[in-house]
């Protein structure tokens, strides 16, 4: 019996795609040959990278002057590149801390200049999105991370901002409809909506490149990799093949539109189910709560073992919450089935009864 795949990331990709992933680590293209064996430089392969990048241009409804590029290092190598490449010398940008993961972000960049964290929900454990906040403008760019997988809580709006606009959309990216035009600089691990680790999708606006003033190496540099067009390096074939794959399913069933039906109805019903039962209680602020991402605990404790034995005789996978947060997670991305949610709402009724 296939599990039921909560996972946070890596985490859950259509049926489809991992059965097309798997022919062609077989057989790739009738070439008798595994997609994992070919060069990254023949057509088939370069077919493979075009159509990726092509596919989410249309999905982001992006205009021309915008690159998009397939790298590795995941998010976290996106926290260097970031600054790197957009933070003038002497220059300063602001962040706003609302998790794990901008928390890293701010720790790189603070190795490149000054930073101002201008809004931050650390003081009451990451579980609400900071409001009437000051947003600089004094600064080269602000920096946000739209979905904070850990604690379960996504931002609604983004701030205002005439300096460039940064965002880590790694684990809600084509997830929601969004004006993505409002972004200078998006960058997501491809381990969420996407494809499998290894790869990292960055949309950037090719105009704001070039102008920090300070020498930045090959391997960090955007505009090597937009000049190069993701192939600088040898590429993460892999990866790239099954998030073109994802893509390419994405757009078939509608695109985005589409699927943010899907995944508010998914929401809705599991965060119905914490709200009515008694022996749960969400983590995240009711307004900030994520659609990707829920985040819950029991009531009491001591119904921890039998609740255990219920989701996993259930077939259920990859709910144990985050060890900074405790009790449950439920990451319920693009790919998880309704059907999925529907089971993991009846363990919860059975621990009630």
């Amino acid at each position: 019996m296939k599990k039921h795949n909560f996972s946070a990331g890596p985490c859950i990709l259509p049926q489809e795609v991992l059965k097309k992933a798997a022919d062609a680590v077989l057989n790739f293209n009738n070439l008798n040959l595994s997609l994992i064996e070919i060069s990254h430089r023949s057509k088939d392969f370069v077919d493979v990278m075009e159509n990726a990048r092509s596919l989410v241009k249309e999905l982001l409804n992006l205009p021309e002057g915008y690159s998009v590029l397939f790298l590795q290092g995941g998010a976290s190598l996106e926290f260097l590149m970031t600054p790197y490449n957009l933070l003038k010398v002497n220059g300063k940008a602001g962040y706003m801390n609302t998790g794990t993961w901008s928390t890293a972000a701010i720790k790189e960049a603070k190795m490149m200049g000054e930073i101002n964290v201008f809004a931050s929900s650390e003081d009451k454990g990451f579980n609400y999105i900071p409001k009437n906040y000051t947003v600089p403008t004094d600064v080269d760019y602000i920096h946000c991370t739209s979905n904070n997988t850990i604690y379960g809580t996504q931002l609604k709006t983004f701030p205002k901002t005439d300096s460039l606009l940064v965002c880590d959309m790694s684990s809600d990216i084509f997830s929601r409809q969004l004006d993505f035009t409002q972004f200078d600089l998006i960058y997501a691990g491809a381990q969420k909506n996407m494809g499998p680790a290894g790869t990292t999708l960055v949309v950037v606006k090719d105009e704001i490149l070039g102008k920090t003033g300070r020498t930045i190496p090959s391997m960090l540099d955007y505009q090597v990799h937009i000049k190069k067009d993701s192939m600088y390096n040898t590429p993460a074939v892999f990866p790239v093949y099954v998030s073109m794959l994802t893509l390419q399913w994405l757009k078939d069933l509608g695109g985005i539109s589409a699927i943010e039906k899907i995944n508010e109805e998914k929401a809705a019903l599991l965060y119905a189910e914490i709200d009515r039962n008694p022996h749960f209680v969400g983590y995240a602020a009711k307004e900030d709560r994520s659609l990707m991402n829920v985040t819950f605990n029991l009531t009491n404790e001591s119904d921890k073992e039998a609740f255990d034995k219920i989701w996993n005789e259930a077939g259920i996978s990859g709910i144990k919450g985050h060890r900074s947060v405790g009790g449950y997670r439920a990451s319920m991305y693009n790919a998880l089935p309704l059907e999925s949610v529907k089971v993991l709402i009846k363990a919860m009724q059975q621990l009630e009864k």
